[in-house]
């Protein structure tokens, strides 16, 4: 094989890891794991769940249809993203279309046949979400609040595959569910300021398209105080071992959040306020074996 053909090669490698988001795939799959062994499984036992292949294949599910889904955004959102991101969307690029989508067939045909492999409901489960990202992508994505709550639902979907696993659904799991989906919403809102211009350019109505830059921070100022509720709400009333200073970290990062996004509006300040919260969720899930 020529340089040539190898670098090319290689750059199509990299643009299809870059389109299905692989660093995203294997931190939900720790999380999985993680929340399989401290939160659902009833004798948090590590081998009972290790061993397990019905979890793993949950796993794959999850993995191979929300890549698909990274594929089916990625084709529909292309020209925002040349705007937004254009050295990243080049590299994309250099995956052919036909390519994405022979992809796209085959992770969501893998996803259906490890669900069957569960059973009849994990098949209809995982079925239906990728319908619901197909139908996200091509008809609900370009719409303010709708668009938003739907992409957060479908980005913490997956761990409501291994909940119905296990049959293990608290009110304490339930809070700290709400937690989660208040830290990616979030972070979504975070990500409609910085890809503002591409947004307004391609017509999509985000809630900072539609109302603006000011009533979006109002709208995330909302959200930044009932994380710190939900917050004092587990670490008052829940036994979750050393895992509470991290809920103490998250009011800290919150209050700071919110005074440093109201401090300035410039690109610089809303991509380090997004990747702060990207810290907040990563921290949070190496917290997790801290629950007990």
């Amino acid at each position: 094989m020529s340089p040539l053909l190898k670098k090319s090669t290689l750059l199509k490698f990299m643009g299809l890891f870059s389109v299905i988001r692989f660093y995203n795939i294997v931190l939900l799959a720790i999380a999985q794991v993680l929340c399989s062994v401290y939160f659902f499984s009833s004798d948090n036992d590590i081998d009972s769940v290790i061993f397990d292949n019905n979890i793993w294949f949950i796993i794959i599910s999850t993995a191979t249809s929300i890549s698909a889904g990274y594929i089916i955004n990625n084709f529909y959102d292309l020209d925002k993203d040349l705007i937004n991101r254009p050295l990243k969307t080049i590299i994309e690029e250099k995956v052919s279309t036909k390519t994405k989508m022979i992809v796209y067939i085959f992770l969501n045909f893998v996803c259906l046949i490890f669900a069957m492999f569960v059973s009849a409901r994990a098949f209809f489960f995982f079925l239906f979400y990728i319908v619901s990202i197909f139908i996200y992508c091509i008809k609900i994505s370009k719409h303010p609040f709708v668009g938003n709550l739907l992409s957060v639902l479908l980005s913490i979907m997956p761990f409501f595959a291994v909940t119905l696993y296990y049959k293990n659904f608290t009110e304490e799991i339930f809070f700290h569910a709400f937690y989660l989906f208040l830290v990616v919403m979030l972070k979504d809102l975070v990500k409609d300021l910085i890809s503002l211009r591409g947004d307004f350019t391609m017509n999509y109505k985000t809630i900072t398209v539609v109302y603006g830059e000011k009533v979006t921070k109002f709208y995330m100022s909302l959200i930044g105080s009932l994380i710190i509720i939900i917050s004092l709400f587990i670490f008052n009333f829940y036994e979750i071992s050393l895992m509470k200073y991290y809920y103490l970290f998250s009011i800290i990062h919150m209050i700071i959040f919110t005074i440093l996004l109201w401090k300035k509006s410039d690109l610089i300040n809303y991509q380090k306020l997004h990747n702060s919260v990207r810290l907040l969720i990563v921290l949070g899930l190496l917290s997790i074996p801290l629950y007990k």
